[in-house]
């Protein structure tokens, strides 16, 4: 048995890729059910599969829990459709929808034909796996969101307590790296200064005082 190795990417998030095998006679909903085994997400979702041009221009639709106009309309399911009755080329790509009230798009494209399957191997099998799928947000996790943005947005944030610009840069440099309390401390060395000044003079005062004794004496 034959052995498709398709690569599956994040349109948006194109750093994210898995590598998956699968037997030709396999149907999309296996695989399908293999990208979410991968990405953490629940595979009970409406998502549809279409084939794709090379430039991931959407064809004919292979669809999970369809909705009943889709239905009326003879939509060709995923459990029903074997891979091999849809791979029309030895690059053939697929443009994926996940779960369609909450849509990702995955590019979907078929990189390797392995002639014979490994018997140690249950398929699909996961070759490859780079970087982590995004997070999903919906009404069983949102509490957790919530609190992670209020405890990120309720952090102390020095400079802008402050009132702080960019301009501002220049005045602490034109206080030569003194520190805000530059113009405290100058105020305090003035006073101490004023302060030796007055204690020189009564130096002065007493010397010149006990010389006039001395020489009364």
């Amino acid at each position: 048995m034959a052995i498709y190795r398709f690569r599956i990417s994040f349109e948006d998030f194109d750093d994210v890729v898995r590598e998956i095998d699968i037997k030709t006679n396999q149907t999309f909903e296996d695989l399908h059910r293999a990208i979410h085994r991968s990405t953490g997400y629940d595979a009970e979702k409406s998502s549809s599969f279409y084939v794709s041009t090379d430039n991931w221009i959407k064809g004919d639709e292979i669809a999970l829990l369809p909705n009943q106009r889709k239905i009326d309309n003879g939509i060709t399911l995923m459990g029903k459709s074997k891979l091999s009755s849809f791979v029309e080329d030895p690059h053939q790509k697929f443009y994926y929808i996940y779960n369609f009230e909450r849509p990702f798009d995955f590019h979907v494209e078929l990189i390797k034909i392995i002639l014979e399957n490994d018997p140690n191997i249950e398929y699909p099998f996961l070759v490859k796996s780079i970087g982590e799928a995004p997070k999903i947000i919906d009404k069983n996790n949102m509490a957790g969101f919530v609190a992670a943005a209020t405890a990120t947005s309720s952090e102390f944030d020095f400079l802008n307590e402050l009132d702080f610009v960019p301009e501002d840069t220049e005045e602490l440099e034109a206080m030569g790296g003194r520190g805000i309390n530059a113009e405290e401390v100058d105020e305090e060395s003035e006073e101490e200064e004023e302060k030796d000044e007055f204690a020189e003079g009564d130096d002065d005062y007493a010397e010149d005082f006990g010389s006039g004794k001395d020489d009364d004496y």
